[in-house]
């Protein structure tokens, strides 16, 4: 079975080597003929030191072989680049093929995640989603990973399990691939926020609060988008937030940390030296909530540190100092008789 990668960053590459182990025939996209080269000889990246990948991995900057006869095709580019990079792709590809993307994110202009851009790009093709609590750095190593297949076409998502599972990586599926791709692009604004908690050296109980409030707003704004509850709270949801923002692998959590130490947002995403998600989601983020009327104040704070050279300390100040609220919305008829009045705070 060919299964064709479409980008040559370490996610790519760890779940390519993934695929080369459980015994496909793999072959990665690059975006130039020199970086398919060096990959061809080489057979490693920078961002996996000391690791060489499966001998057996083809590479081409040619899109029609890239994806010819291909019974997979995954798109794993960064999401600023996944319109343009699918629109050089679609003359190669048939209608009914299958096309997962494995990128987290939400384009700013269009408010669409990953599957929306390819679904309407691609209108003859099946669209999935693969996303969860997964860094390139451990799947590359053949470490326990946890992960969800989704996609409105059942088989599909059951496809892509097959593909994908093994005794080190295990999929689960779903039907609701709009809960899974949100839970995946919005978790990257609130590890910002944690990592810039960490670089101001604010300790454990403010990361578990936006942990937990975090999950909170996500799930506000991508129930009322139509998404389902349980799977915000499952694996793409509550999993993937929690390793976002504690991992010392996190890019975005890494440049939260270098804001909070007093970097501007150009010079963390220069440091970190990769695309970092979160910087790209944060603004459509706060359009969705003025959209579809759900509140994300951690978001709003974020985007008022990255565009808005707000100071991280007067945005934690300004979220610890909102208005005084219950933690959740109860129903009035649930709560006790003296609790009933002013229910609001």
């Amino acid at each position: 079975m060919k299964i064709s990668l479409i980008g040559s960053g370490a996610w790519s590459m760890a779940l390519a080597s993934h695929l080369a182990r459980k015994g496909a025939e793999v072959t990665v996209w690059a975006h130039s003929e020199e970086e398919a080269r060096r990959l061809e000889k080489e057979r490693s990246l920078p961002a996996f030191e000391g690791i060489i990948f499966p001998k057996s991995i083809r590479y081409t900057n040619d899109k029609e072989m890239a994806v010819s006869g291909a019974a997979l095709i995954v798109f794993a580019v960064a999401s600023p680049f996944t319109r343009k990079t699918a629109e050089s792709f679609a003359p190669f590809i048939p209608c009914g093929s299958k096309v997962l993307t494995v990128t987290k994110g939400i384009e700013e202009d269009s408010l669409k995640t990953q599957a929306m851009i390819l679904t309407e790009i691609l209108p003859g093709a099946v669209i999935g989603a693969l996303s969860g609590p997964t860094h390139a750095e451990e799947v590359v190593l053949g470490l326990p990973t946890t992960i969800v297949s989704a996609s409105e076409d059942r088989e599909m998502a059951e496809f892509v399990q097959d593909v994908f599972i093994s005794d080190a990586f295990r999929v689960y599926t779903t039907p609701d691939i709009l809960g899974v791709e949100l839970g995946g692009s919005l978790k990257n604004v609130i590890a910002l926020a944690a990592g810039m908690a960490d670089g101001m050296g604010y300790g454990d109980n403010i990361k578990a609060a936006l942990i937990t409030r975090g999950i909170h707003e996500i799930a506000g704004l991508a129930i009322k988008m139509g998404a389902r509850a349980e799977t915000l709270q499952g694996l793409s949801g509550i999993g993937d937030l929690i390793v976002t923002c504690a991992s010392v692998h996190s890019r975005n959590r890494k440049a939260g940390i270098l804001i909070g130490q007093g970097m501007s947002m150009k010079e963390a995403c220069s440091e970190v030296g990769q695309i970092v998600e979160g910087v790209y989601s944060a603004k459509a983020a706060l359009a969705l909530s003025t959209k579809y009327e759900a509140p994300l104040p951690i978001t709003e704070e974020v985007n008022a540190v990255l565009f808005e050279n707000k100071d991280p300390k007067q945005a934690f100040a300004d979220l610890m100092l909102r208005d005084r609220k219950m933690e959740n919305n109860f129903r009035p008829e649930d709560l006790p008789e003296c609790w009933r009045h002013d229910s609001s705070r």
